[in-house]
C-alpha cells in the first residue's frame, strides 16, 4: 500500500519536465544531485534553533533590552473573585449594564470596575520586553542568514545551497512551532500561510531541483526583513525618529524586491520563460501558483505598510497597524490615568504640608486631613 502511494507520488510527470526522467538526476561522473532525503534534518534542526532562541533571548535579548531602558513590566491589579469569575467564564469587555450590576455586587463605582477589566486585560497581553525579545532574534537571524545567502549565491557547490536550505526551513518550521506563544497580530493567518506557503515552495523547490529559483525568492524576503525587525526593536525602546528612519528604509526595500523584483524578474523567469522552451507540466504549474500566492500576500502586507506610512507622515508617529489599536489606547489610557492619579495624591500632599485643604482652603489650627 505504502509502496503504492510512493510510486505515485513520486511519478516523474508531475515533477520533472518531459523527456526528464529522475535516473537522470543521480549522482554521476563526480556531479551531485539534491534528494528529498536531505529535508529529514529539518525537524530536529528547527526544535535546535527553539532552543537557541531561548538561550538568545535570555542572554543576549534581555540584557540588551535593558540597555535600551525596557524593563519587565509588572502590572498589578487589586484581586477581586466576582470579576474575575466573570472575566474568565462571560467576557473580557461586559457591556454597561454588566458593568452597573458588577458594581452593585462589589460594591464598587462603574469606574473602578471598568479599570479593573481595562487592567486584567493588560494583564493578558505581551509586554514590551516580550515584544523586544521576539523582534531582537528575528532581527539576529535574518541578518545572518542574508549574509549567507548573498555569499551562497556566487557558491555554486551544493553543500553551501544545502545549509542555506536547511536553516531556511528549520527556522519557518521554528516559526510554526512558536506561533501559539508568539505576539499575536491581526495578520496572524496571513503568516501561517506565508510560513506553510514558504515550507512548502523551499521543499518542493529542493526536490524538484529548482534551486535557484528557491535561493532567490528566500534572499529577496529576508533582506527586507532585517529592517522590519530593526525598526520594530527601536520602536519598542522608545526611540521614535530611528524607528521612523528604519522603516522608511524597510518600505522602500519592500517595494524594489517584492512588488518589483519579484513579480518582474523571479516570477517572469519562472512562469514566462519555461514557456519559451518547455509545454505546461505538474511542477511547472504547482512551483508558480505558489509564487503566486506569495505574491498576493505581498499585495496584503504593502497595503498595511501603505496605511502605517500615511500614519507616519500625518502623524509623526508609527504603530504596527497589524496591532489591537483598542490595545494600545487602553495601555496609553491607563498610564496617563496612573499619572494622572499620581499628580493628585502630591498635590494633596503639598497642600497638607502647607496647612491648606485639597481644595487649597485653609484648614483650622490643630485639624489634618487624613
Amino acid at each position: 500500500m505504502f509502496q503504492t502511494f510512493k510510486d505515485w507520488f513520486w511519478l516523474e510527470r508531475f515533477w520533472l519536465p518531459p523527456a526528464i526522467k529522475w535516473s537522470d538526476l543521480e549522482d554521476h561522473d563526480g556531479l551531485v544531485f539534491v534528494k528529498p532525503s536531505h529535508l529529514y534534518m529539518t525537524i530536529p534542526y528547527a526544535f535546535g534553533l527553539l532552543i537557541i532562541r531561548h538561550v538568545f533571548e535570555k542572554f543576549i535579548a534581555t540584557p540588551l533590552a535593558k540597555t535600551f531602558g525596557i524593563k519587565e513590566e509588572v502590572r498589578k491589579i487589586i484581586p477581586n473573585t466576582v470579576l474575575e469569575t466573570f472575566y474568565k467564564r462571560s467576557t473580557s469587555k461586559p457591556s454597561e449594564d454588566d458593568v452597573y450590576g458588577l458594581a452593585k455586587k462589589c460594591n464598587l463605582t462603574e469606574r473602578q470596575v471598568e479599570r479593573w477589566f481595562r487592567g486584567r486585560r493588560n494583564q493578558d497581553r505581551p509586554s514590551r520586553m516580550k515584544k523586544f525579545q521576539e523582534a531582537c532574534w528575528r532581527f539576529a537571524f535574518y541578518l545572518v542568514i542574508t549574509v549567507a545567502g548573498i555569499a551562497f549565491l556566487y557558491d555554486p557547490l551544493l553543500p553551501s545551497q544545502y545549509w542555506y536550505y536547511i536553516l531556511e526551513m528549520s527556522f519557518y518550521c521554528s516559526l510554526l512551532l512558536s506561533l501559539g506563544s508568539d505576539v499575536k497580530r491581526k495578520d496572524f493567518f496571513a503568516h501561517v500561510i506565508h510560513h506553510l506557503a514558504a515550507l512548502s515552495l523551499m521543499s518542493f523547490s529542493w526536490c524538484a531541483n529548482y534551486i535557484r529559483s528557491g535561493t532567490l525568492v528566500m534572499i529577496v524576503h529576508d533582506v527586507a526583513d532585517i529592517w522590519l525587525e530593526s525598526a520594530k526593536m527601536f520602536s519598542y525602546a522608545g526611540w521614535k525618529q530611528t524607528c521612523n528612519t528604519l522603516f522608511f528604509i524597510f518600505s522602500a526595500i519592500f517595494f524594489i524586491s517584492r512588488l518589483i523584483i519579484f513579480p518582474f524578474w523571479i516570477l517572469y523567469c519562472t512562469l514566462v520563460i519555461p514557456m519559451l522552451y518547455l509545454e505546461p507540466f505538474f511542477s511547472y504549474i504547482f512551483l508558480n501558483l505558489q509564487l503566486m500566492v506569495l505574491q498576493i500576500l505581498h499585495l496584503y502586507w504593502g497595503y498595511f505598510i501603505l496605511k502605517m506610512l500615511k500614519r507616519c507622515i500625518f502623524t509623526k508617529k508609527i504603530q504596527d497597524v497589524r496591532s489591537d489599536d483598542e490595545e494600545e489606547y487602553e495601555e496609553e489610557e491607563e498610564e496617563e490615568e496612573e499619572k494622572k492619579e499620581e499628580a493628585t495624591k502630591d498635590k494633596e500632599r503639598d497642600c497638607l504640608k502647607n496647612g491648606l485643604g485639597p481644595d487649597r482652603s485653609l484648614l483650622p489650627n490643630g485639624h489634618h486631613g487624613r
